[in-house]
């Protein structure tokens, strides 16, 4: 999904040139009248803002005006002012009041579309950054979890739940998913936010070694051991544990591990009494629990120790409203990181990314991003800098996919973004009420998304449709297609 860009001007003409112009650039455009109106948008949960454009002059709440109610409410979301009058004391007040840009109007479309890029990458930057630094403290919060997936709405609803109580937590998930940050929002949400949180990955534990780990030694306790050790119990005590992939650990290490969770206390190697620790468990795997407790693998007592408010997290393949936006957030934070001036993503590759499987999750994604920044001569990444994700996607498995901070190439042939920002893999077979779509709503949509992918081509078009061009315009007549759209796209056509 797009980035969402709120327009408010209390000129209707204004607000549609306007929004014709946001949609163009390949985000999606929503309308108020004023700044009241925007207000009530802004404090609508199911509606994420992303930028503002604001008519400095307006009835009732003016543009600085509501620039002051965004200060005194803490709203983050950058704000673009724009105004017949560019004096310099309006320039000055409105960017004393918070504004991240000024326009004159008319505003050119080069012009708004280099603001919309500028502001929206500073924020997603100083997100990147503010999100770094409260991980860094351990008070990473729901609003740091990157989603706007469907797929993900039980998941941080049952997160919530669980930050508010003691409960212990069992995170399902493939590996990649991100469920530490789903474990690190859970503490940082909840009473024990100020006390530590210890992270252990089961998986890298030497068996030799992870009693010592996990609950200490004393000096002198075996060969090695020239100092006390306190474990991480006892490191965690207070604050939160988080056990990953706990389905690794081997059997001796489980028996030793159940017995801590029932007495809340651990005994040192080496150590003749125990210590009572107050710890809060969080423990994840990408096994299948269930199947391991039913094979010997895994202790029965401790699975039902540890799985008391199982959350399971769809891998990003279920959730692909999540890519554009992961992909934005990772583009800021690597790009800043390497010293590079790398600002965007643009409508191939992003459809690219869409299309991909992603077998290695929201980790391999970065990767992706990591590697394609490195890769970029350019202040735009493009289907050069993915060659793997390219060679095992194929150039007619990716989907048309808006892009990121630049604007589609055929977004001037389609006012519809619905249509020509489809993915052929996303197409829904059923309507709102849960039944089947008729065929010709379903083949009015995929020859809408043709028409617009191959920018007006009409033979290229019936080409890839494997269907004659009169047949094609028969087919436009017959589901009403054949008007100012595609007449625009059949002159697009011709003009090249």
């Amino acid at each position: 999904m797009s980035e969402t860009v709120l327009i408010v001007d209390d000129d209707p003409v204004q607000r549609r040139l306007l929004a014709a112009m946001v949609t163009r650039f390949g985000y999606r455009a929503l309308t108020a009248e004023g700044g009241d109106s925007a207000l009530k948008l802004l404090d609508t949960p199911e509606e994420r803002i992303d930028a503002l454009v604001v008519d400095l002059v307006m009835p009732d709440l003016d543009g600085l005006g509501l620039l002051a109610r965004l200060r005194q409410a803490g709203c983050d979301v950058p704000v673009i002012v724009e105004t017949a009058h560019g004096g310099i004391d309006n320039v000055v007040s409105a960017m004393r009041a918070g504004a991240a840009d000024f326009v004159v109007k008319p505003v050119s479309p080069e012009r708004l579309q280099v603001s919309l890029r500028n502001a929206l990458a500073a924020r997603a930057l100083a997100g990147e950054l503010q999100r770094l630094k409260r991980r860094r403290e351990g008070t990473l919060t729901f609003a740091d979890i990157i989603t706007r997936s469907p797929a993900m709405r039980p998941v941080i609803k049952a997160v919530e739940k669980a930050a508010a109580s003691a409960i212990p937590v069992l995170v399902e998930g493939e590996s990649g998913v991100g469920k530490e940050l789903i474990a690190r929002a859970i503490h940082g949400s909840g009473p024990r936010r100020a006390k530590p949180f210890v992270a252990v990955n089961c998986g890298a534990l030497p068996e030799t070694l992870i009693e010592s780990i996990l609950f200490g030694h004393e000096k002198g306790a075996f060969t090695g051991a020239t100092d006390r050790h306190t474990g991480k119990f006892v490191e965690a005590d207070g604050g939160t544990l988080f056990l990953d992939e706990v389905g690794e650990l081997p059997p001796a290490a489980q028996v030793k591990l159940l017995r801590a969770l029932q007495e809340g206390e651990v005994e040192p190697v080496g150590s003749r009494r125990s210590i009572k620790v107050d710890v809060r468990i969080v423990s994840a795997t990408n096994r299948d629990l269930i199947a391991d407790v039913k094979s010997g693998r895994f202790r029965e007592d401790l699975f039902y120790r540890l799985h008391v408010f199982p959350i399971s997290v769809p891998p990003l393949r279920r959730r692909p409203e999540d890519i554009p936006e992961l992909a934005r957030h990772f583009l800021a934070r690597i790009a800043a990181e390497e010293g590079k001036r790398v600002r965007s993503i643009n409508a191939e590759a992003l459809a690219l990314l869409c299309a991909y499987r992603w077998p290695g999750n929201v980790r391999q994604l970065e990767n992706a991003i990591f590697r394609a920044v490195v890769l970029a001569e350019s202040e735009e990444i493009g289907l050069r800098e993915l060659p793997q994700i390219a060679a095992q996607v194929g150039p007619e498995a990716a989907p048309l996919a808006p892009s990121i901070e630049s604007p589609p190439a055929i977004a001037t042939a389609w006012p519809e973004p619905a249509a020509t920002t489809l993915a052929p893999s996303t197409l829904s077979l059923v309507d709102p009420r849960g039944e089947a779509r008729p065929l010709e709503d379903i083949e009015r949509e995929v020859i809408r998304f043709a028409i617009a992918h191959y920018r007006g081509q009409m033979s290229e078009v019936a080409r890839r449709l494997k269907i004659g061009r009169s047949t094609l315009y028969r087919k436009l007549d017959a589901l009403g297609l054949r008007g100012d759209n595609a007449a625009i796209g059949e002159q697009q056509a011709s003009s090249r």
